[in-house]
């Protein structure tokens, strides 16, 4: 009986660790559990390298939303991203987002940059002036070859 009681001791252990563990994770990571609130709008990108469904989405490098969908565009053969913003964040119409990253060997995330017009941006509305992904190896390789065409 005293080896049972131990079994199902060090189970309990197992368990409330395993349960820290997760708590952890969810809290450093910064991701949400549940349902997302806010509004959505679209962006076409050339190239959206990196950038996936969850990807932060940063204003002034504050989380205020992520990717929330991605596709191409058959017509344009361009990404059309999706990105769900907090409701309490305003964006004026002329705001740009960009495809941008951590540093060399960092993440990547989108970013928007707020704009100055008057006027803001409306749930479902599309970025007009978007950025798109910088690839490394091609300015690398313009770098090295003295190249200015793409």
């Amino acid at each position: 009986m005293a080896y049972r009681n131990w079994e199902v001791a060090l189970g309990a252990v197992v368990l409330i660790v395993a349960v820290a563990f997760a708590a952890f994770a969810v809290q450093t990571t910064g991701t949400r559990l549940g349902a997302h609130s806010g509004y959505e709008l679209t962006a076409s990108f050339r190239s959206a390298e990196g950038v996936r469904t969850g990807t932060e989405v940063r204003i002034g490098g504050v989380p205020v939303g992520t990717v929330s969908d991605m596709s191409l565009d058959p017509d344009s053969f361009r990404a059309a991203v999706t990105v769900l913003i907090e409701d309490r964040i305003v964006l004026p119409e002329d705001s740009t987002i960009q495809v941008a990253t951590e540093g060399l060997l960092g993440g990547t995330f989108v970013e928007i940059l707020p704009g100055g017009s008057p006027y803001n941006l409306e749930p479902g509305a599309m970025f007009q002036d978007t950025q798109s992904a910088v690839s490394l190896v091609q300015m690398m390789l313009r770098f090295v070859t003295g190249s200015e065409d793409e």
